[in-house]
């Protein structure tokens, strides 16, 4: 059931906003080793997250079974997040999952179990809904506690 994923995206994108803002950039920025993400990165996967469950979202309604993937590593290197300043990253991630929670409380019924592959994974809409929210917070418990 996709009610849940709803009201939980939902509070995400009231809550969680104002929690990144008053994080200080130092430690926004910060990381733990050279090859681990920043806080600010983190927020950037999510943003690449987004970005990949948006494709799903929108061309499963249509498509047969679309094939979409990501190199999470590689899209967070070369969308420049660390570069990038915090408050704009925010306002995308903010913006984004605003987007798609406006999208998915469209998404009919009927289209829930229409499917998609990731790899050789075939799942459906309402499993990418509802995986989505969940790996959402599970990163943003890694950025803020709420």
């Amino acid at each position: 059931m996709i009610s849940d994923a709803i009201n939980r995206l939902e509070y995400l994108c009231n809550a969680i906003p104002a929690l990144l803002a008053s994080i200080d950039d130092t430690i926004f920025n910060e990381k733990s080793k050279p090859d681990k993400w920043s806080k600010k990165e983190i927020i950037g996967h999510l943003i690449d997250s987004a970005t990949n469950n948006h494709q799903r979202f929108v061309r499963a309604q249509f498509e047969d079974k679309p094939q979409i993937a990501y190199d999470q590593n590689n899209w967070n290197k070369f969308n420049f997040y660390q570069e990038i300043e915090g408050r704009q990253i925010i306002e995308f991630w903010t913006l984004y999952n605003k987007q798609l929670l406006e999208l998915i409380k469209r998404i009919p019924n009927e289209s829930l179990q229409r499917q998609c592959y990731v790899g050789d994974k075939l799942l459906t809409l309402d499993f990418f809904i509802n995986d989505y929210v969940e790996h959402l917070e599970h990163h943003l418990r890694q950025v803020v506690s709420y």
